[in-house]
């Protein structure tokens, strides 16, 4: 998804994934940033890692792990999965990049380095991905775990439907 403009930050329905944005300009920043963090914290991005991401990043879809080995097949990496999952697994852990668990797959974070929980709205017509800010500790969940006396330490929020372009198809 290509474009000059970009969704206005203001506008809480104008999630990256569904709307057009200076592509580009989205994945130079997200590269700037895993560079930047990966500095500061003494992380390393490998050429393999740095490739996935990069993958990653030019999609707003979410990609399964054999897809991204057949990208890095084709620029010349390691053919073994091996190869893909341990660059998943750095970057996953590192916050980069997200499992959306329905579809056992990848997506660049949209917003990396920040502390959030993460929620995915997930297109069943052109399998775009966009991610939102939830707050599950401050809603029903949050308050059921609170009356059980249960910790909420991770969730995985993810929705799915039409996106705002296949809507308009439909």
């Amino acid at each position: 998804m290509t474009s000059e403009t970009h969704p206005d930050p203001s506008d809480k329905n104008a999630l990256v994934g569904f709307h057009k944005h200076n592509h580009e300009n989205c994945v130079e920043t997200a590269m700037a940033t895993a560079d930047a963090r990966c500095k500061n914290e003494g992380l390393r991005l490998t050429p393999v890692r740095r490739k996935v991401l990069e993958m990653l990043l030019h999609e707003h879809r979410a990609l399964g792990a054999y897809a991204i080995l057949d990208g890095l097949r084709d620029e010349g990496f390691g053919s073994q999965p091996p190869v893909a999952y341990r660059a998943l697994d750095f970057l996953v852990q590192n916050g980069f990049v997200h499992k959306i668990e329905r579809l056992n797959a990848f997506v660049a974070c949209s917003h990396p380095g920040a502390a959030h929980s993460p929620a995915f709205m997930i297109c069943r017509k052109c399998e775009a991905v966009a991610e939102a800010q939830s707050t599950p500790a401050k809603g029903i969940l949050g308050a059921a775990a609170r009356a059980v006396g249960f910790e909420i330490e991770r969730t995985v929020v993810e929705a799915e439907g039409l996106c705002p372009g296949c809507t308009k198809k439909a």
